[in-house]
């Protein structure tokens, strides 16, 4: 086991706890929105498939249907008006902007009383949001009902939540708590996220001690500022904002944890009270050989490059800075290539190791690959079998895959992702495989391809592997028997639980998720059956299967 690697087993055994506490929250917050009627937000729909649940609709869709909610669903018999739900401190806001950051609700709703806590939903383009007593809830939820409330210059829409406390991941609503350390989901990771990104991001806003990232559920960390005032302001001010313009958004809470311990200064860890902490081992004696090296090819100890400015703090806050403490505009480092931690120059080709010798093909090197950047090419080395060259639309798109597909398990081998030293995939030396396939291909122009256009690429959320599967533009007349059906002819694993949205009754397809025994058998089953042809009786064209995973942990 490599030095990285046996630190970072370290970083995330302490830290895990509370990955595992906020993904039990984010559950907590789902169940309370069901209740509420939202659709479910999925992840992956094209146009082949209908609209995202909660992102097709357009605005007065929305608002016609909030209203009918607001309006018509509680009236009750003897003619008069109540609220679907009844009355409570916490309300669930809707309808708000992109860029909507916590402080601007404050802003916002403070005139109707005192605010204890928000919780902020990014993605979903909500917020919970609880009042010191049911009186302010009300007088928010009435004016909305009454007259449009603003917040951050577009129309939100108000009722009361079915819970009446947000759940906290510590006494966090408690300013005296002494609380000075963060926690940062960072949803849609579409660039790589290291600690001189973060630092760049939250330092502005407030000193910043220590920080470390982890990525056993997705990509998250913990930021220690100096203080609790200086925590607040960044929570303030951050909670619900991209790093970069529609993607990397930043989910923030309380953490448990009151103090970090860094052991070493690199891209995951970092403590700024010690800049030349250099990590010790432990013992002497001879060392295990390190097959690959003391790290992959695609790390190293360099940052990012120079900042640009992309996201203004908000204007009219209670957490609003001194021009002296900071400027009027935080800047965020540019989004830089796998070059900037190689010691390759940028490349768009990733090389994979470990592959299968009969079971791993191009169509589904491809298959796996896609859910993080176009594929143009790819091709199986003759020279160094179970290795594979993977030309993708763009560095980016390597840095993706190399996050998320390097050392997971495919048919019981490991992958190994790294940038290659080459810089196109050509077609040389092209041989048969195992299977009979062909050992080069191009996808250049397949139309499954998932970031060929800027709409297309951003219903995608970029996800680590999981033991969930989303399923999407099947046609309806197919049944878990049928999926199971199709699982057994393709020898993967079959599922252990079902689930199907409800479709419009507009709608072609339908979609559901899927959910394995672990994260390898779904892996294996994408792999496999991702892009089938689904034909249908007196069908004319075949309907693509289409998968990805899951943003959810389990059904």
């Amino acid at each position: 086991m490599s030095t990285l690697e046996a630190a970072s087993q370290r970083e995330e055994g302490e830290y895990g706890r509370a990955a595992k506490r906020l993904k039990t929250e984010e559950r907590e917050t789902e169940a309370e929105e069901r209740e509420e009627g939202e659709e479910e937000l999925e992840e992956g729909e094209d146009s082949d498939s209908g609209s995202l649940p909660g992102n097709g609709e357009s605005a007065e869709d929305n608002r016609a249907r909030w209203s009918a909610s607001q309006y018509g669903a509680g009236r009750r018999d003897n003619g008069e008006d109540s609220h679907r739900i009844s009355p409570s401190p916490v309300v669930h806001v809707r309808g708000l902007c992109e860029a909507v950051v916590e402080a601007d609700l404050i802003d916002a709703l403070e005139k109707f009383g005192a605010i204890c806590y928000v919780m902020m939903m990014p993605f979903k383009r909500q917020a919970l949001v609880e009042f010191s007593a049911v009186e302010s809830a009300d007088r928010c939820v009435s004016s909305g009902a009454k007259e449009p409330v603003y917040i951050a210059g577009q129309q939100a829409y108000f009722n009361y939540s079915t819970s009446k406390r947000i759940t906290r991941p510590t006494n966090a609503d408690n300013p005296n708590s002494g609380n000075k350390v963060l926690l940062l989901s960072i949803q849609n990771p579409l660039y790589p996220i290291t600690t001189d990104v973060l630092y760049t991001v939250c330092n502005p806003i407030g000193s910043v001690l220590r920080i470390v990232i982890f990525k056993r559920n997705g990509i998250q960390a913990m930021v220690e500022f100096e203080s609790v005032q200086c925590a607040q302001k960044a929570k303030a001010a951050l909670n619900g904002a991209d790093i970069y313009a529609g993607c990397c958004t930043l989910k923030i809470e309380y953490a448990r944890p009151t103090r970090l311990n860094v052991i070493k200064n690199d891209n995951e860890s970092w403590d700024y009270t010690k800049p030349y902490l250099v990590r010790r081992d432990r013992g002497k004696g001879r060392q295990r050989q390190a097959i690959l090296g003391e790290h992959p090819s695609s790390y190293s100890e360099n940052g990012y490059g120079p900042p640009c400015p992309l996201l203004p703090l908000p204007g009219n806050s209670r957490y609003k800075l001194s021009s002296v403490d900071t400027p009027d505009m935080v800047s965020y480092p540019l989004p830089q290539s796998s070059s900037s931690y190689s010691g390759h120059a940028p490349s768009s080709v990733a090389m994979v190791s470990g592959l299968h010798p009969s079971k791993m093909n191009c169509n589904r090197i491809f298959n796996l690959f896609c859910l993080y950047g176009n594929i143009e090419k790819v091709k199986f080395m003759k020279s160094v079998p179970g290795t594979a060259l993977v030309e993708m639309g763009d560095e980016y798109a390597v840095d993706r895959a190399i996050t998320h597909l390097n050392s997971i398990k495919v048919f019981g081998k490991r992958l190994n992702v790294c940038v290659s030293k080459q810089h196109a995939v050509i077609p040389s030396q092209v041989f048969e495989l195992e299977d009979g396939s062909s050992s080069y291909k191009d996808f250049a122009m397949t139309r499954n391809n998932r970031f060929s256009s800027a709409g297309q690429a951003s219903k995608n959320i970029i996800q680590p592997p999981s033991a969930v599967l989303h399923y999407y533009n099947v046609p309806p007349c197919i049944s878990q028997d049928h999926l199971l059906r199709l699982c057994k002819e393709h020898d993967v694993p079959g599922f252990v639980k079902f689930k199907m949205f409800d479709a419009k009754p507009s709608s072609k397809t339908i979609s559901g998720l899927l959910e394995f025994d672990s994260k390898t058998e779904a892996v294996e089953v994408l792999t496999v059956l991702n892009h089938y042809q689904i034909r249908i009786p007196n069908g004319s064209n075949p309907y693509t299967l289409k998968l990805c995973f899951s943003t959810s942990s389990h059904l």
